[in-house]
């Protein structure tokens, strides 16, 4: 996938050094008197070319940074940011957070992560792998993209464009308790949506691959032609009658829909009393062949960390184990509103990776038997605080093992804590291209409400 080129933006990022500005902040903190601070700071290169039609309809260069300033003093937090990171800048976004300390009220969790649970092993986890490609490969990347997906059938008659991705970051973090990191991390995407039309109707679908490494990425001709695969199944769809039947989850939504459970499990919904699982710990929530482990340290994983937005070191962990919960998901500031100690989840779980009892997507079909595919989901109906469930969906049809006809214009609902307890079957099929890791997903049985 490498295409060479000499004014490659991402390139940048490697002449840069964010630590005189952390290092700098700080002391500007110390300077004042505060009793804690931390300091966040970024560099972001990329470069994005839309293709539509076999013409270029956007090009788009990034070049972003910042720095973001967090002050304690009396038990009072000040925050401040600026995407200026001159010297003068520095100082008045700690000034800033300093004047903005003696507004707010005092909270006796306030306060930098325990010193002695910060991050001693800065190890490598092989997140940085630019991609030397221009503006020009770029474009002739997205164009291939879509002219092999529109080439497919004659069905498919317009497109909403291909996209080339890239970028490259540069993240660092430091605070008064003498903590600094700083990394490099890279993230690349090529993506195609089309649209098919057939007796009057017109259907739209979409494919993507994303990759640390461009090398990992899939080609731009396969990924137009997965569009215009998805695309063209979707044409013939139809309404089902309102029934309760088994759901299958394809990769990319299965993740998801096990997130609703992780975010009701995060400190913030626990401290606010806002989850459906609230004092949870403990509880079985999944059935006993379900663990979800948290692996922070897989190798160019899209959500690997060595340490976390407060630089605790992160571990290794079992979040669910034996379908039971094991554990939350929580920054210091959450720990201590709920009198318990980190997770090392500041900014967020790192890489959870759900088991499986079950094959790929094809052999949940057969095993499934009768049900509904789900292959896209509509609006945002789910409720975190009570676990109500209900999501538009369009997908597949299956009769005795095999795909009978497309499916659109149905809801499909429950409540989370019966349909987790209501799973069959994760398929070993797992989706690599977010923070949670899950393969194909079937749901033993939902309520289906079409016409």
């Amino acid at each position: 996938m490498n295409q060479p080129s000499n004014n490659n933006p991402s390139s940048n990022v490697a002449e840069v050094d964010l630590e005189p500005i952390v290092r700098a902040a700080l002391e500007e903190a110390k300077a004042l008197g505060v009793d804690e601070a931390e300091v966040a700071a970024s560099h972001d290169l990329g470069l994005a070319a839309t293709a539509r039609l076999g013409d270029v309809e956007n090009l788009e260069y990034n070049r972003d940074h910042g720095i973001a300033v967090t002050v304690y003093r009396n038990k009072r937090r000040g925050s401040a940011s600026t995407s200026e990171t001159s010297t003068d800048a520095v100082r008045e976004v700690v000034r800033k957070a300093c004047s903005f300390a003696t507004y707010t009220a005092e909270d006796k969790h306030a306060g930098l992560a325990d010193a002695d649970l910060l991050c001693r092993d800065l190890i490598d986890l092989d997140l940085d792998h630019p991609w030397d490609i221009d503006a020009t490969a770029a474009i002739e990347l997205a164009i291939r993209c879509e002219a092999a997906g529109l080439d497919v059938d004659r069905r498919l008659k317009n497109s909403e464009g291909a996209t080339v991705a890239q970028n490259r970051g540069l993240r660092a973090y430091g605070n008064s308790h003498g903590f600094f990191g700083q990394f490099a991390k890279t993230s690349h995407s090529i993506t195609c949506a089309l649209l098919a039309e057939q007796n009057g109707e017109m259907q739209r679908d979409y494919h993507y691959t994303a990759a640390r490494s461009p090398d990992e990425l899939e080609s731009a001709e396969a990924v137009g032609r997965e569009a215009a695969r998805r695309t063209i199944a979707r044409l013939g769809a139809q309404k089902l009658p309102t029934q309760q039947a088994p759901v299958l989850f394809v990769p990319e939504l299965a993740r998801g829909f096990i997130g609703h459970a992780v975010s009701a499990l995060s400190g913030g919904a626990q401290y606010r009393k806002a989850s459906f699982l609230l004092n949870a710990r403990g509880e079985r929530l999944f059935p006993d062949f379900v663990d979800i482990t948290e692996r922070p340290h897989i190798a160019g994983g899209m959500a690997s960390a060595a340490y976390d937005d407060e630089g605790v070191g992160t571990w290794d962990r079992g979040l669910v184990t034996a379908g039971s919960i094991e554990d939350y998901v929580l920054s210091s500031y959450s720990a201590r509103r709920l009198g318990l100690e980190t997770t090392a989840n500041a900014g967020g779980a790192q890489n959870l990776v759900v088991s499986s009892n079950g094959a790929d997507l094809e052999s949940l079909i057969a095993e499934m038997g009768t049900g509904l595919i789900v292959e896209e989901l509509i609006g945002q109906g789910v409720n975190g605080v009570t676990g109500d469930y209900s999501r538009g969906a369009a997908g597949h049809w299956v009769e005795n093992g095999e795909i009978q006809f497309p499916v659109h214009e149905v809801t499909i609902a429950g409540t989370l804590r019966d349909l987790y307890s209501r799973i069959e079957r994760i398929g070993d099929d797992r989706d690599l291209r977010g923070g949670i890791r899950c393969g194909s997903l079937l749901i033993g049985e939902m309520t289906i409400a079409g016409s």
